[in-house]
């Protein structure tokens, strides 16, 4: 049984350990972070206002998950957690490509075309792995890392049963919205397999005792999400988009990275 590792300095004296658990952080940061920056993109456009402010306030929720782990981050030396999160190039990026989508067509400041079924699936999604990844996490070695989970898991199952709700009505509403989010939960499942994936170095993540395999992960996944769809496809999830585990990106990465870097980028030496 691996011990439990108490602080930054004592993981990085083991660096076979070190590049695992640096690589799996990446991944919960970089998913949160990408995925609160598109929720943050329906600021003033949710379907009604008591929508905007809870889709706001979840938004604002999962980006100060992303800031927790970009600051282990810092702390086992892979720099500044700002420029970890804004400055980062496209290839070192380690988020799946499903949650970097753009909302729809057209642009947030002038045509903002946005589909809400897409933004409920990926959400519903997205939270339930979440959900099944932090409670891995509450056992992680890293004790640091376990430490957030326990934290994040205080607010998680409201995000999740949001969702679960928004994926229920749709689910049981007019013929046009029914199609709608059968279409979206069809795209998901060629789209979203990378986020169930632990990219190179997922042997050594469970070898470490960081978190669970990706093939428990995937079951716990698939078992709640079968709770609440009622129809998913029977053929295994796809990864149409890509590999974001192992850096291969979509171009809407590129369009978000220059929105959300830019006042970064304007004054990489202003304190906020």
């Amino acid at each position: 049984m691996t011990k439990r590792i108490e602080t930054a300095d004592e993981a990085k004296q083991d660096a076979a350990y070190s590049e695992a658990l640096k690589e799996l952080i990446y991944q919960m940061a970089d998913d949160d972070f990408i995925v609160s920056f598109r929720g943050s993109e329906w600021l003033g456009l949710a379907p009604h206002i008591e929508e905007d402010v809870a889709f706001s306030s979840i938004t604002q929720n999962t980006m100060g998950h992303a800031v927790m782990y970009y600051n282990l981050l810092e702390e086992l030396g892979e720099g500044d957690a700002d420029a970890l999160a804004h400055a980062r190039p496209l290839e070192k990026r380690r988020n799946a490509v499903y949650l970097e989508k753009q909302n729809g067509d057209g642009s947030y400041l002038k045509e903002p075309y946005f589909d809400w079924a897409l933004t409920v699936v990926r959400h519903y999604f997205y939270e339930v792995l979440k959900k099944v990844k932090l409670e891995a996490l509450t056992k992680s070695s890293y004790v640091p890392l376990a430490n957030i989970a326990q934290k994040v898991l205080m607010e998680q199952p409201y995000h999740l049963a949001h969702w679960k709700l928004w994926i229920r009505q749709l689910q049981n509403s007019n013929e046009d919205a029914k199609s709608r989010i059968n279409m979206r939960i069809v795209e998901a499942w060629k789209e979203f397999g990378d986020a169930l994936e632990l990219g190179t170095k997922s042997s050594e993540m469970v070898q470490h005792e960081l978190i669970a395999g990706e093939e428990f992960l995937q079951k716990q996944w698939l078992n709640e999400v079968k709770a609440t769809v009622m129809s998913l496809p029977t053929y295994p999830l796809e990864k149409g988009l890509g590999n974001g585990r192992n850096g291969k990106h979509s171009a809407d990465l590129k369009q978000a990275i220059k929105i959300f870097s830019e006042v970064y980028e304007s004054d990489r030496e202003a304190v906020w």
